[in-house]
């Protein structure tokens, strides 16, 4: 006899809620654990520690009864595909046969970083979110909707992003991943981002979004990130905390499935009168509960940012579990705070032993761990996982990363360069867009010789050239100490002085096409007196930035933040303030219009 959770007429409610009567204790616990996972070669299940998972799959799906998992390395699409095959066919073989949710980072930019995103290995390559944001709302579209098509066709259905916090503090190493400063921007963008993931509603052909980090990330003290014990206060000088909130506020209303609140403490935080317990975000009732289901009615999913719990040890070196404000209490007692803030899923965790016995223990009811599970079967049943968790190999070598797919990605990244100085020469000609029509000697620095010929004849020396393009990677201060800290480029956006003395050289030997990658926004102000055109990127091949240069894509991105002229500047600016620093070198919005020839 069927069961009503096997009955696919019936609403997603009424099956999770018969699900839920059928499963153990045991089956609750693992599903409010979110972790780590690996492939291995040619699409096996690694039944090793990896090099970030801590467990063999087998022991978390079949032992520890956990079906949520944040994939890592991925082989080919055709490997990604019968991966997730294989881990389904495990997850059927639990007593529920309850599917796997496979969620991802962003992975269809440049950024490697296992810590927060990946590189589109075999995946259709984009600029970054603020690259997108540099764009409009259609091509932010565009690419949520073939990076959903993409996702189905290897298995993934969850996305752990957009990242909508506001990256008002410049120094900030996680804003490559926002959609910029704005508020109205962010939002608009996180409206046609969830369109293209989501589609009207959470169905069959979704995947659920969980938008982070509430109630926003940017304000970090100092532009250090939370990731980080010396990053871990967030501060509100500028009493801007509800501006933050906005684009929280209108994920909720779009329908986002997923919230994830962030690391960090707020510092001397008061809402409506009210002082905020100075903990993590997610260890706090008054922020997950009180205002984000209550006060704004959200009833998904909320996850927890990774590794609260315990420290994560990995590769030779530590990062301390980021229980920012409850560094004293015991796992234990950090787990506890965390499920009466209102969280349902513990990030990065796979101790699910731990839980047992605050249930076993009487610390924690099982009617709590109840109410985590449904939210969380229910958005299994949203989703269909239960009626067919599996993909087809063949389509997933088609469709991912294919010439279609391919090329809307390539024309976005060369849309998406911002255009912020261009020259005229004595006879008042501007250097962009460089003149394909003739043949012109170029000497270039950060770019592959390939990508290189298409502008001219590549000459070794900027003396035998007519015009040299150089591409600067961000400025920032290496950090090596902890687990992921080399991997986020933090500290200072000034470029060296060597760097620009031998920028100078070059500028008095040729005219000179500085790029300026801006995962951050770097200072530019010696540029803009050395370079006769500096453009700025947010994840822009050598191909395709050949392209813009050259007009034929039109480089029009806009700004997606403020450019300030001084690190003075930022100083002096408060951390929650969106484009709050004096007389800035270039405002947000800004850009140069290139005429074509």
């Amino acid at each position: 006899m069927t069961s009503h959770h096997q009955n696919p007429r019936l609403t997603s409610t009424e099956r999770a809620a018969d699900l839920l009567t059928r499963l153990s204790l045991e089956d609750k616990v693992g599903l409010m654990f979110h972790t780590v996972i690996e492939s291995g070669p040619n699409g096996t299940l690694v039944e090793t520690t990896g090099a970030l998972s801590k467990s063999p799959t087998s022991t978390v799906v079949l032992d520890k009864r956990m079906n949520h998992f944040n994939v890592h390395g991925l082989g080919t699409p055709r490997e990604a595909a019968r991966w997730a095959n294989a881990l389904q066919a495990l997850a059927a073989q639990t007593e529920h046969a309850i599917p796997v949710t496979i969620s991802t980072d962003p992975r269809h930019a440049f950024t490697e970083n296992a810590g927060a995103s990946f590189a589109a290995h075999g995946f259709s390559q984009w600029p970054e979110p603020l690259g997108l944001a540099a764009l409009d709302d259609a091509d932010i579209l565009e690419h949520a909707r073939i990076a959903r098509t993409e996702y189905l066709a290897v298995g993934i259905r969850m996305a752990l992003h957009p990242q909508v916090d506001l990256a008002s503090e410049p120094r900030w190493g996680r804003q490559f991943q926002t959609f910029g400063a704005d508020p109205e921007r962010t939002i608009r963008a996180l409206r046609a981002y969830l369109e293209g993931f989501q589609g009207a509603h959470v169905g069959e052909g979704s995947v659920a979004c969980v938008t982070k980090h509430f109630p926003g990330a940017g304000p970090q003290l100092g532009g250090e990130d939370a990731h980080f014990p010396y990053g871990r206060e967030q501060v509100y000088p500028g009493g801007q905390f509800s501006l933050h909130l906005a684009p929280f506020r209108a994920a909720i209303a779009a329908g986002t499935a997923g919230i994830m609140p962030y690391y960090g403490m707020p510092v001397d935080l008061q809402i409506d009168g009210e002082p905020i317990e100075p903990v993590g975000f997610s260890f706090n009732r008054q922020i997950v509960t009180r205002l984000l289901r209550e006060v704004l009615g959200f009833t998904g999913v909320v996850v927890t940012d990774w590794e609260l719990i315990h420290d994560n040890v990995a590769q030779g070196q530590v990062l301390p579990a980021k229980a920012w404000g409850v560094e004293h209490l015991s796992p234990a007692e950090r787990m506890l705070k965390a499920i009466a803030a209102g969280c349902d899923q513990f990030g990065g965790e796979e101790c699910t032993d731990l839980l047992l016995d605050l249930v076993h223990t009487g610390r924690v009811a099982e009617a709590r761990i109840d109410e985590s599970a449904m939210r969380l079967l229910e958005l299994k049943f949203r989703l269909g996982l239960f009626d067919d968790p599996y993909v087809d190999e063949d389509e997933a070598a088609e469709v991912v990363g294919c010439a279609a797919h391919n090329e809307a990605g390539f024309r976005a990244q060369a849309a998406s360069v911002t255009v912020l100085r261009n020259a005229q020469d004595d006879k008042g000609t501007p250097l962009l867009p460089v003149p394909r029509e003739q043949e012109l000697r170029v000497y270039v620095e950060g770019m592959s010789e390939k990508a290189a010929r298409r502008l001219g004849r590549v000459v070794p020396r900027p003396e035998d050239a007519d015009f040299a393009v150089v591409r600067l990677p961000a400025p920032y201060e290496p950090r090596d100490d902890l687990l992921f800290e080399s991997l986020f480029h933090q500290g200072s956006l000034e470029y060296r002085p060597g760097l620009l003395s031998r920028l100078r050289t070059v500028a008095g030997k040729t005219r000179l096409i500085v790029d300026a990658n801006l995962e951050r926004p770097a200072i530019l102000t010696p540029l803009v007196d050395i370079a006769d055109t500096v453009v700025g990127t947010y994840g822009v091949s050598d191909e395709a930035l050949v392209a813009a240069l050259t007009g034929q894509i039109a480089p029009r991105g806009r700004l997606p933040f403020e450019i300030p002229r001084s690190p003075g500047a930022i100083e002096n600016s408060p951390e929650d303030v969106p484009n709050s620093t004096p007389d800035p070198l270039f405002a947000a919005g800004f850009r140069v219009e290139v005429v074509p020839r």
